[in-house]
């Protein structure tokens, strides 16, 4: 053997038997493998608290002017004011609220905002956000000490630090201890109104579980009267497509089936639906649930009886019906298209 294949050879079983010996030490044997080090610390980069997980540096507070008028003063204003989008991030703190570690103004039902630096308890809270989530286009793009210099320019904006001070690893415990909310934090539930505003200390979320009996449909408690609905369209398609709030049906009743929709039988259903698959119809459509467009049933229902028209739309393709998503026309003989229409008009039975 030459010594270019022995050395290949050597190669070989030292690859092999590292992963072996990374598959015997994962708990999933076969899934994955262990995070190299460096892995792991460019995702552990929190900072508790208790300072812990803060690296070392510095940065001034005229350093972390220049890089919140370069990077952070077209989201959050010169001064800290922002701008119509986000909420304020300095004012409502005092000199007293300096020495007493609590706010004042968040006892005030007139005040008419909470700022960042009214509620934060801690500066690590600061710091950590800042460098983890900042600048908002360009996420952790934030050099170690430019995130120092960015807390200090804050805090000098709130007048917890002066406009010389330099904020470090070395200081930052001390800075804490004159943060203006430093004291604020609760763990009590039933924040709003609280019992500091003379509200009632009761939880955020009251439930009671049912054990037995329990209703199986839900209680409508509001609904459209007669004469109002459809008056909008139908609410039930005028949501996102995610998250739990959907509208209601507000449909007039709908248009009963024509006799003469008979293109695609009730027992045709299986064709039909092999048909659309075929055509990739199922990628955007669904039988019950909106995808990207909408589900089968809904077409029916709003179009019961309309085979021509269906044929027509699935042919030609267009927008503004069901929502500003186009569907493409579809390269579909008239045969297949008058197919899955008749089908859809007639119910679009499985």
């Amino acid at each position: 053997m030459s010594s270019c294949r022995r050395a290949y050879a050597a190669l070989a079983m030292l690859c092999f038997a590292a992963s072996a010996a990374l598959a015997q030490g994962s708990a999933y044997p076969g899934i994955g493998r262990t995070a190299t080090p460096r892995e792991v610390s460019a995702w552990d980069i929190d900072v508790r608290p208790d300072f812990k997980g803060l690296p070392p540096g510095s940065g001034s507070v005229a350093r972390g002017q220049e890089v919140w008028e370069a990077k952070c003063a077209s989201c959050h204003g010169v001064f800290g004011e922002s701008n119509q989008v986000f909420n304020p991030l300095v004012g409502g703190t005092t000199a007293d609220d300096i020495k007493t570690g609590r706010v004042a103004a968040l006892k005030r039902t007139d005040y008419p905002g909470r700022t960042t630096l009214m509620k934060v308890p801690s500066v690590s809270t600061l710091w950590d956000y800042i460098n983890r989530a900042m600048p908002w286009a360009q996420p952790k793009s934030l050099s170690v000490e430019e995130v120092y210099a960015v807390t200090a320019y804050m805090l000098h904006l709130g007048d917890i630090v002066p406009a010389g001070f330099t904020l470090s690893d070395k200081n930052i415990r001390e800075v804490q201890q004159r943060l203006p909310n430093r004291n604020g934090m609760t763990v009590q539930h039933g924040l709003w109104p609280g019992p500091e505003l003379g509200g009632a200390a009761k939880p955020d979320v009251v439930g009671a579980a049912c054990m037995k009996n329990c209703p199986v449909e839900p209680k409508v408690s509001s609904a459209l009267p007669a004469f109002a609905l459809g008056s909008h369209g139908n609410l039930a398609e005028q949501n996102r497509s995610v998250g739990p709030q959907r509208g209601a049906e507000t449909l007039k009743k709908a248009i009963a089936p024509s006799p003469t929709a008979t293109v695609a039988a009730a027992g045709d259903g299986q064709s039909a639906q092999a048909l659309a698959a075929k055509n990739n119809c199922t990628v955007c459509h669904a039988a019950s649930s909106k995808t990207v467009g909408p589900a089968w049933a809904d077409i029916a229902k709003r179009h019961a009886g309309k085979t021509d028209y269906l044929a027509g739309k699935i042919r030609s393709g267009g927008s503004g019906v069901w929502g500003d998503i186009p569907m493409p026309p579809q390269a579909l003989s008239d045969a297949d298209a008058r197919r899955i229409a008749g089908w859809l008009a007639a119910g679009a039975k499985p």
